[in-house]
């Protein structure tokens, strides 16, 4: 992750209650980005083992390392290599520059191993650079003309792309107003059409975690972390969102229709939430780290897609593989790994390849255990209270596949019409729909399992064995 102050410049209103829940595996979608400011990191071989052993089937590398290009091949992970900022002037100023780059970096590691888009630059747009800017389209240019000149299939089937923040927006709260900065609109454009015409995707790097910081509304960290809560309406679509990721995605969603580039496809490149940083870095913490990225991966295996693209999963490239100890800048830019550099985990987000996971998501507290022998039932916890089961029964029902229809006045279950019936009731149906893992019973921990079955009369609770 680059240039962190620039994602504190747009903060993100945003706002509808979507899936949230993982109801099947999508790992196509999910990546990881292997940053290397780091004097501690494991050997490529090591870090393929680990790779392998979960769900994650994307890589994204800041430039081009050889060995870890080379120790991926065969095994199906599909790479994104970088042009670094400082290249990009050479080979937008001749194309046999960009031939030779290719022929460097590229021709030597493919098909083997799976490169499949080239991202030219990070964050050029906004570097405050106007010469690295304007030149960064030609680049990619002369960069798209080697590969189809090169005859080699695998190497014209390459996207080419760069790398934007969420600074490229002017306007994105609501999201449907979201819209490019006038001072880039022009380069984004051409940008714009280039990717059209090539079938290659706008990257972007979508950071609830930022958003938090600048904004202090009680429910904010509930609506970054993916957590219960009443959503925020966007006014000029009438859509309420329930988490800020998808608002941030459908903002750079709406912006490049507003460009008249709405067909072309958005990959966030990075998003991810540190697990410490400085004192003043509030939600910096392990739990919230585990709560965003495992709450992100189910949204992701949901297939819900987000309100603007329902049903179309956004590749995303998590933030990041490994902690980076030499990366400059706050203590969190240094705490964003998935994983020590020991291999251990530093939280469990639902990646292993074993189980969509054995994480726990969902609330950033511990899950409730399973019962033994089977799925059981969701339930409210003794200790919730009617305001706590109000609001998880409310989000629990406006989720995709959960129909509250018992609870409702003549329904099976309406009696008895208190609360805690019809919230237990309501998380258990999205515990079932989301496919009965442990971490989709928590709500904060309002709620608990159950191996006993809570049906009762003509009210079915659908679960057990």
């Amino acid at each position: 992750m680059e240039a962190a102050e620039s994602r504190k410049l747009l903060l993100l209103a945003p706002i509808l209650l979507c899936c949230c829940v993982a109801i099947s595996a999508a790992e196509p979608y999910i990546g990881v980005n292997y940053g290397e400011v780091a004097d501690n990191l494991p050997s490529p071989d090591a870090t393929v083992r680990l790779l392998k052993s979960t769900a994650i089937s994307k890589v994204r590398l800041y430039g081009v390392d050889a060995g870890v290009i080379r120790a991926l091949a065969g095994t199906g992970i599909s790479l994104v290599v970088g042009v670094a900022n400082g290249e990009i002037p050479a080979i937008a100023a001749d194309p046999a520059a960009a031939a030779g780059w290719l022929a460097g970096n590229v021709l030597p590691f493919i098909p083997s191993s799976a490169i499949s888009v080239v991202a030219v630059g990070n964050e050029v747009l906004e570097s405050g650079d106007a010469a690295l800017a304007a030149a960064l389209l030609p680049a990619m240019q002369n960069l798209r003309a080697a590969a189809v000149a090169s005859g080699v299939a695998a190497a014209a089937a390459i996207k080419f792309s760069t790398v934007n923040t969420m600074a490229v927006l002017a306007q994105s709260d609501p999201p449907s107003t979201g819209a490019f900065r006038a001072e880039v609109a022009a380069q984004l454009q051409q940008i714009l059409g280039f990717l059209s015409r090539t079938g290659a995707p706008f990257m972007v790097n979508p950071y609830p975690y930022f958003a938090y910081q600048s904004d202090p509304r009680p429910d904010t960290l509930a609506f970054c972390l993916f957590q219960p809560n009443a959503g925020r309406l966007d006014a000029g679509s009438k859509i309420r969102y329930a988490n800020m990721f998808d608002a941030q995605v459908d903002a750079v969603k709406s912006a490049l229709g507003r460009a008249g580039y709405g067909g072309v496809d958005i990959v966030v490149a990075e998003t991810g939430w540190p697990t410490k940083g400085d004192p003043t870095e509030a939600g910096a913490t392990v739990d919230n780290a585990r709560a965003y990225v495992s709450n992100l991966v189910a949204h992701l295996r949901s297939g819900a897609g987000t309100p603007l693209m329902p049903g179309k999963p956004v590749d995303t490239y998590l933030f990041a593989l490994y902690d980076e100890d030499l990366k400059p800048g706050p203590a969190s830019e240094r705490s964003f790994g998935l994983y020590h550099t020991d291999l251990t985990m530093a939280y469990d987000a639902g990646l292993t390849s074993s189980g969509a996971g054995a994480a726990t998501p969902s609330n950033g507290a511990g899950a409730s255990v399973q019962p033994k022998g089977g799925s059981g039932w969701c339930v409210a916890s003794a200790a919730a209270t009617d305001a706590q089961l109000q609001t998880d029964m409310d989000y629990a029902c406006s989720q995709v596949g959960v129909d509250c229809a018992a609870i409702q006045p003549g329904g099976a279950c309406f009696q008895p019409n208190t609360v805690r019936a019809h919230a237990a009731y309501a998380m258990n149906q999205l515990y079932q729909a989301a496919g009965g893992h442990p971490w989709n019973c928590d709500f904060r921990q309002s709620a608990t399992l159950t191996s006993s079955n809570p049906s009762y009369g003509s009210c079915v609770f659908t679960g057990g064995q």
